[in-house]
Order: structure tokens, then C-alpha cells, then sequence
């Protein structure tokens, strides 16, 4: 992942292009977590910025699993998506698009993965550089079909449906050369069911 920055993120998820998104309640819920997800065979986690040992768990998991690709998810204002990239985060989603938090990321030189679900977000993120968004909620938004009615007029966007997305519509997102990867919590359920815990 040597060549990955702020504006090319072409190779972030290239190892499953499955991102679990994570949701630690306790520091001490982490490396048990992250080892499942990694046993699964998803070496990748979005731990989300929701509780408040978010920054302590992204910092434990790269300082303990240094080959796991770990980022921040759920990061809604410049504030943490500075703590997140001071933890070790290696990449930035947010639920929609902030242009303060894609400025931080761009001092930092890493990548950063808005939500975006309108044309006129789109045209936001592209205006940043941004051409990776996430399409959240994905179920309530027209899932592949509205993702193939964007591509038309956005060919250069590449998109990480999260949200209603499962194990019996996963092949269908994957199939389609204008998904970057496929976002979703059900991947720690089943890792963490595959593990015992």
C-alpha cells in the first residue's frame, strides 16, 4: 500500500474489498475483534468514531496487528477525524461529506471516504479531489440500481455501499466494477461467530 494518498486510494481495499465496520464498546473488546476479523480471512476494519474509546482502539490494533488495515469510520467533524489520523488511522469514512474533515485528510496525505448519495454530493466530493465515496445508507438509497443510474453521468466514481448490505446480496454488489469495496457490520458477526466468541 505503499502509493496510497489523499487523492489515489485505488489499492486501500484491493486485498478483500470487504470493510467491516466496528463497534467497540470497550478497549478490551479489540484485539479479540480484530484477530477474528483477521482469522476470517478480512485483514481490514472501520472502527467507528461512535464510543469513546474509538482513538485508544485504533492506536491498540496498529500498534498490536501492524499488517491489518485499520481506519475510522463514522467521523463527522475535522476534530476527530484529527484524532483518528494521530491514532494511526490509515484511512477516513464518513457518513456524509464534511469539507473540513477531506482538509485534514489531505494534509495528512490519506484517504478520505465521504458519503455521498446525490449528484450534487458527488459533484462535492469531486470538487475535493475526491473520486472513492461511500453509499450509505445503501437499502434506503436504491442500492445497485441507483449506484448504476450515478455511474452514467459520474464514469471516474468508484463507491463503498454500507447498509443493507448482507451475505445474500454481497455477490451482487462485488460483481460491479464501479464497487471499490463493500462496507458492512455483518462481517464482525460472522467472524466473531466463526471464532467462538
Amino acid at each position: 500500500m505503499e502509493n496510497i494518498s489523499y487523492t489515489n486510494i485505488s489499492g486501500l481495499f484491493a486485498r478483500t474489498r470487504c470493510v467491516p465496520v466496528v463497534v467497540l464498546k470497550t478497549l478490551e473488546d479489540t484485539l479479540p475483534t480484530l484477530k477474528a476479523l483477521c482469522d476470517y480471512g478480512i485483514p481490514t476494519a472501520e472502527i467507528t468514531f461512535r464510543t469513546a474509546c474509538a482513538a485508544d482502539a485504533i492506536r491498540l490494533g496498529r500498534e498490536q496487528l501492524p499488517d491489518m488495515l485499520i481506519g475510522a469510520g463514522t467521523v463527522i467533524n475535522a476534530a476527530q477525524a484529527r484524532a483518528a489520523i494521530e491514532a494511526g488511522a490509515q484511512f477516513i469514512v464518513s457518513p456524509g461529506i464534511g469539507a473540513d474533515i477531506a482538509e485534514v485528510c489531505r494534509e495528512a496525505d490519506i484517504p478520505y471516504i465521504p458519503g455521498c448519495v446525490t449528484p450534487a454530493e458527488i459533484m462535492q466530493a469531486l470538487s475535493l479531489g475526491i473520486t472513492t465515496v461511500k453509499f450509505f445508507p445503501a437499502n434506503v438509497y436504491g442500492g445497485m440500481d441507483a449506484i448504476k443510474a450515478l455511474s452514467a453521468p459520474f464514469p471516474q466514481v468508484r463507491f463503498v455501499p454500507t447498509g443493507g448490505v448482507d451475505s445474500g446480496n454481497l455477490d451482487e454488489f462485488l460483481a460491479c466494477d464501479k464497487i471499490a469495496a463493500v462496507g458492512g457490520s455483518f462481517f464482525v458477526k460472522l467472524a466473531l461467530q466463526k471464532s467462538g466468541k
